[in-house]
């Protein structure tokens, strides 16, 4: 007589709620069990729009999309500018036509505005109001005029019950993590609920060195960092990892 087929592993998707069931639906599609954990949450942030006129625009995440239609722009006129291909597809969604997509990063981006417009154009970026120094400080430097305009925030929120009860049971195998940010609030979250000795048993996997880096300072042993910062090279290095820690749990070992 065989013995029950063993639950694949649950995995805490820590990451804003609408990010996070995109990803938790592809982990389920791979195999395992997911439970959206979201540290963060999207907010406006209120600021009004800059005065125009702007002669393009630039989104570094979809989350700006929703913004644009307070932007001083013709959204069927101006070239926009996305960074990747999901966050052009919400632009468009929103109602952007002449949208061009980079190749995912700052560095294509900035390359991609050399190549298509001449210094002195005048560029709209809407994002958050956390945002990196890239693109801007390079295409200023090049002479491209950019102005921010930080049109939501990352709020944090706290680690939800659910999620601190599945960790507390025993239930949990691992958690992904996108941000420094995140990493740091998912680690004081166990600490403040007594579940750091908890946390640091699961299988962490990190979408770059920079987000592993809370959760090693906090004793996680089992982390699994992405060779690109991505979601599918996230993925990816998790489902190898998981294939080692958890065996035959997993469906790609079945």
């Amino acid at each position: 007589m065989t013995g029950e087929t063993p639950a694949p592993p649950l995995v805490l998707v820590c990451r804003a709620a609408e990010d996070a069931r995109r990803t938790a639906a592809r982990l389920e599609a791979d195999g395992f069990r997911a439970l959206v954990a979201p540290l963060i949450e999207t907010r406006a942030t209120g600021e009004p729009p800059p005065d125009g006129p702007f002669d393009a625009v630039l989104v570094t995440s979809a989350k700006a999309a929703p913004f644009l239609a307070q932007a001083p722009i013709d959204l069927a006129r101006t070239p926009i500018l996305a960074v990747g291909e999901r966050t052009a597809e919400a632009v468009r969604a929103a109602g952007g036509v002449a949208v061009a997509t980079a190749e995912g990063d700052a560095v294509s981006m900035i390359a991609r505005v050399r190549e298509t417009f001449a210094p002195g154009t005048r560029f709209l970026h809407v994002g958050g109001r956390d945002r990196k120094a890239e693109p801007d400080a390079s295409l200023r430097a090049s002479g491209h005029g950019v102005c921010a305009w930080p049109a939501y925030e990352a709020a944090c929120i706290p680690l939800d019950e659910a999620a601190l009860a599945a960790v507390a049971a025993g239930t949990v195998d691992a958690a992904l993590h996108y941000s420094h940010r995140s990493a740091t609030l998912f680690v004081e979250g166990l600490a403040g609920a007594g579940l750091a000795d908890h946390g640091r048993a699961l299988l962490h996997a990190a979408i770059s060195a920079d987000a592993a880096e809370p959760l090693r300072a906090a004793g996680a042993t089992r982390i699994a960092i992405a060779a690109e910062p991505s979601e599918d090279a996230l993925l990816r290095v998790f489902a190898d990892a998981a294939s080692l820690a958890f065996g035959a749990r997993c469906r790609a070992v079945r």
